[in-house]
């Protein structure tokens, strides 16, 4: 297609050149977010795993106002199967990543979890973010056998930045995603094979709770910022609340909601497509590397499961910008750094509001540790597009990439 695109912007570059692809094929911005989000439990899967889960916002022109998709991983309940050292999150990826394209997909969702079958199965390079992630846990995370045979090199030493990533038991677990459908993964065969791998890595998943696992489609609370309407995730709602929707204000009150876990918990992720649908999400696996074992023989890295020991749930922060009256797209933006995150996200979006480009936004109102991806569009989508601009924090390894093909 030539033309405008949309825009995407990531925090692991791979994931973006997806979305970028997808878009660039006629697909829709929830399309480019579902096939990028697969593509992170391949190249990212310290912070966004099919063992892990997050939450969206979408907006799509054509079916009113922005929508909210929850799928975080799921806290357990009653008691725990015996041997359960590390009790593993309930898995909401694939169940969430299927109720966001019923939200406005166009292709088939089984393509788009080719694109992360094939990366897992020929293999990938170790992107920076990646690597960074796997530097800072290599200790206790090759600990795990699963863990190792896809972290380590041949020599035992964790993989560095470049070196080839293969995992042919999760390009198998995505194609029987891609063949069969999520539901196998949460009442089938699947669920089946996960509930015993994951009792063996000290999870303690049963089908019964699997079955239990569904995401929620809910109205996005939403507060008006002059002519337009910003929907949020719930705690950068209260961040903007808090700060009247004043930039200044807003970062006023990060001491407040500083500290809590380290800034790879979670990951961000912004997509918009020519026709001015919007999504912006927010991935987690609540600890980096969840609890960093991996279910073997499906490749699941698990995630860790919420009010479980030290673990805490972890703030999903991401926020998306609209006009009601001209059914257009104005801006998105989601973040990562766990309680820093709600107020970096509301900070950014006041910034993009008053006119300011994104990378300009995230370098004056992000505060450590969280880490921002945002797309911005001053004249909206529909309306001027080529006034619409992507941008990832350039304190991590993202991208952002929007504008026309020709």
């Amino acid at each position: 297609m030539r033309g405008f695109l949309g825009g995407v912007a990531a925090e692991e570059p791979r994931a973006a050149l997806v979305a970028r692809e997808v878009l660039s094929s006629g697909g829709s911005a929830t399309d480019a977010a579902v096939a990028a989000a697969f593509t992170l439990t391949v190249t990212l899967p310290s912070r966004a795993g099919l063992g892990g889960g997050g939450a969206c916002l979408v907006f799509e022109p054509r079916r009113g106002g922005p929508e909210a998709i929850l799928f975080p991983p799921g806290a357990r309940s009653g008691a725990l199967p015996a041997g359960t050292d590390r009790p593993a999150a309930l898995p909401m990826m694939a169940r969430g990543l299927f109720a966001l394209h019923t939200r406005g997909g166009r292709r088939p969702f089984e393509e788009l979890v080719a694109d992360a079958e094939r990366l897992a199965r020929l293999g990938a390079p170790v992107s920076r973010a990646f690597a960074q992630d796997l530097a800072a846990v290599r200790g206790p995370l090759l600990a795990d056998p699963g863990a190792r045979a896809v972290f380590a090199r041949a020599d035992g030493a964790v993989l560095a930045e470049g070196d080839q990533l293969t995992q042919p038991d999760l390009s198998t677990t995505l194609a029987t995603l891609r063949v069969s459908g999520v539901g196998d993964l949460y009442q089938g065969a699947l669920a089946r094979r996960l509930e015993v791998t994951s009792e063996r890595a000290g999870g303690g998943l049963t089908t019964e709770e699997l079955r239990t696992g569904l995401a929620q489609v809910a109205a996005a609370p939403q507060l008006r910022a002059g002519n337009d309407v910003v929907a949020f995730l719930p705690d950068p709602g209260e961040a903007w609340q808090r700060g009247g929707g004043n930039a200044t204000q807003i970062l006023a009150s990060a001491g407040a909601m500083g500290g809590g876990l380290p800034v790879g918990a979670s990951t961000g992720l912004v997509t918009l497509d020519r026709d001015g649908g919007g999504v912006a999400c927010a991935f987690t696996m609540n600890n980096l590397f969840g609890t960093g074992r991996v279910a073997q023989g499906t490749g699941i890295l698990l995630a860790a499961a919420p009010g479980q020991g030290a673990v805490a749930p972890v703030p999903l922060a991401a926020a998306l910008a609209s006009n009601g009256n001209l059914r257009a797209f104005r801006a998105a933006v989601a973040g990562s750094g766990q309680q820093a995150a709600p107020v970096a996200v509301a900070a950014v979006m006041a910034q993009l509001l008053g006119g300011v480009a994104p990378s300009q936004a995230i370098a004056a109102a992000a505060p450590e540790p969280a880490r921002v991806v945002a797309i911005s569009c001053p004249r909206y989508v529909p309306g001027r597009p080529e006034d619409c601009a992507a941008a990832s924090d350039p304190r991590g390894a993202g991208i952002g990439l929007a504008g026309a093909e020709r």
